[in-house]
């Protein structure tokens, strides 16, 4: 997770990608703890590979590891040196069953992970796989290729960034004999070539099909990828320490403690962060981020960020942090 996430500026100019919340949890907090439901055995130790994302940021990370009974790590990724760079990063955690995961998406799979499994790639069917990289399987059902972007059709099956690997030892061996022969494409070290690599020495990898796969990428995408979350989830999402006065809800919604909502029309699909403000206003398939305060306002598929303010506007905003419209 050491990217800059440019895709979705402006929401994180401030704040890291994997941190945006999503259903008022970070986007990285509910990857690990759909990752965990996978798992037969607990997870012992979380890794984070990021960038120079502050004292502040690491600390949340650990917390988020530590709420599922882990160790965390944090490790940095200082120049962008591709997929396989990045994990090597994390050399010292590279031992024993491992999962790698790219913090970009989330998902749903009715799928565990078993010590019997030498190796697991997640995948996705999907209609158009020529932006993917993808994999094709033998009659065994076992993985024989791994694709990047094709552009004529080999396989409908797409990675969705997601791995296994009963042996993190071999993997990291792998990855390591790749930058000491600076085995690269575009620049970049590459964690298909060491995917490769271990098929060639018998490693068998099995495809662990996911239900659905949700993206992060950009705004639109992460204004539905929230709608979806939300429709996932059970129970009374609005937080009792929240204000709502003359209001109309509609499920689902997620509202943080501290939010003020009087006069409006909040739903569905909306998630409202701690200490939010809405007066007078209709928002619906949005996100707003904490202590923002909207007033006179209409809203749809919209990101506003933390401590904006606007007043008097119908629209469909991406709208960063610190903002003001009025």
């Amino acid at each position: 997770m050491a990217g800059r996430g440019t895709r979705l500026r402006p929401h994180t100019l401030i704040t890291p990608k994997p941190l945006i919340p999503i259903g008022g949890k970070p986007i990285v907090q509910r990857l690990v703890e759909d990752i965990a439901a996978l798992c037969e055995e607990p997870i012992d130790e979380i890794g984070f590979i990021i960038g120079d994302f502050g004292a502040e940021v690491e600390a949340q990370l650990l917390d988020i590891a530590a709420a599922l009974g882990a160790t965390g790590k944090i490790y940095h990724q200082d120049v962008a040196l591709g997929t396989g760079h990045a994990i090597y990063c994390a050399e010292a955690s590279l031992s024993g069953p491992v999962i790698v995961a790219f913090a970009d998406t989330l998902f749903r799979a009715d799928f565990k992970v078993s010590s019997s499994d030498e190796g697991v790639i997640w995948v996705k069917q999907i209609e158009d796989p020529s932006q993917f990289g993808v994999v094709k399987l033998n009659d065994s059902g076992i993985i024989t290729d791994f694709v990047e972007k094709p552009k004529d059709f080999v396989s409908d099956l797409a990675i969705i960034g997601i791995y296994f690997f009963k042996d993190g030892d071999r993997l990291k061996k792998e990855l390591k004999y790749l930058l000491d022969n600076e085995i690269t494409k575009g620049g970049e070290y590459q964690l298909t070539d060491a995917l490769e690599n271990l098929k060639q020495q018998g490693v068998q990898f099995k495809p662990g099909q996911v239900d659905r796969w949700m993206d992060c990428g950009n705004k639109n995408a992460t204004v539905d990828t929230n709608s979806v979350v939300l429709s996932f989830e059970s129970g009374d999402l609005v937080s009792p320490e929240a204000s709502i006065e003359n209001s109309t809800i509609i499920p689902p919604v997620f509202i943080d403690a501290g939010a003020v909502i009087s006069n409006s029309v909040i739903g569905p699909s909306v998630s409202v962060g701690s200490n939010a403000t809405i007066t007078d206003s209709r928002i619906s398939n949005s996100i707003i981020r904490e202590e923002s305060s909207i007033k006179n306002a209409v809203l749809t598929n919209s990101m506003v960020g933390m401590k904006s303010q606007i007043n008097k506007t119908a629209s469909d905003l991406s709208l960063g942090d610190f903002s003001v419209i009025d």
